[in-house]
């Protein structure tokens, strides 16, 4: 008999996902094997923890509602492989991770950005990972620039990994149906050596600064976020940035070599 599991709760943002077929497919985007270490964020009710397992050397499941926990043992009992941890994913200590860890991951719509960002922080001990979003923060991941989605999550996240926005998820797929479009992305960390950690935070820093004003340009943007105006000067005239030029219009290059500018002259 199968175990009977307690009702959604609207304050953690529960929409269980329950289709087979989508199931399957984020299981193989994920492309596991025996040697594969997952981090599964928000397994909910087990239906895609159960097809990680199949695949997976370790799956690690963080859940946050602890009245799952006795559901979710009495159902995944068979996974031998399967580590439940009771406890907020943003709390995780992800720096204990086994490197090259894949994510996978139906965040709750709710705390879907911090949990990301929390995880590309970790991006170290990461190789990739593949997360199910609102449809509107999936687009922003993935879009490019002079486009109306593009902004300080897109550039983020690019700097990170590779972006790419693989399906688009029906609400009924899902018990309770959200209110929102989902879709599932995929993120391949980048390999090549990144920033250190304060020049990431300044990194980070600068893309916030530059998009915090978006009907102004660059430059008046970061005058307002409190750059100064001779650094601002020296830091675009030598990234080849043009003074009208706004912050949708820069690229994740421009950004990068915006950053160096800046790191040349800090403040």
């Amino acid at each position: 008999m199968a175990p009977s599991f307690p009702p959604a709760l609207k304050r953690l943002g529960q929409n269980f996902l329950i289709d087979p077929n989508i199931i399957r497919k984020i299981v193989s985007l994920a492309a596991l094997g025996p040697e594969d270490t997952v981090l599964e964020i928000g397994p909910g009710r087990g239906a895609l923890t159960a097809g990680l397992c199949a695949e997976a050397g370790r799956v690690i499941a963080v859940e946050i509602d602890p009245q799952l926990q006795p559901h979710l043992q009495e159902s995944l009992g068979h996974c031998r492989n399967l580590d439940l941890r009771i406890g907020d994913a943003l709390a995780f200590p992800f720096e204990t991770l086994p490197l090259r860890t894949v994510v996978v991951a139906n965040l709750p719509y709710y705390v879907s950005t911090p949990i990301l960002f929390a995880l590309l922080d970790a991006r170290a001990r990461l190789d990739r990972l593949v997360l199910m979003l609102q449809t509107e923060v999936a687009l922003r991941l993935a879009a490019k620039p002079n486009s109306e989605d593009y902004g300080v999550l897109s550039v983020l996240t690019q700097e990170a990994a590779e972006v790419e926005l693989a399906f688009r998820v029906s609400a009924n797929c899902f018990r309770p149906r959200p209110t929102v479009g989902s879709a599932v992305v995929h993120l391949r960390i980048n390999t090549q050596e990144g920033f250190e950690p304060v020049r990431h935070e300044r990194f980070r820093r600068l893309v916030r600064a530059s998009f915090a004003h978006r009907r102004k340009t660059l430059v008046n943007s970061l005058r307002d976020e409190g750059y100064p105006s001779e650094q601002i000067a020296r830091a675009t005239a030598e990234a080849g940035v043009p003074p009208q030029a706004r912050a949708e219009m820069l690229t994740l290059d421009d950004y990068r070599t915006l950053a160096r500018a800046f790191d040349r002259d800090p403040v």
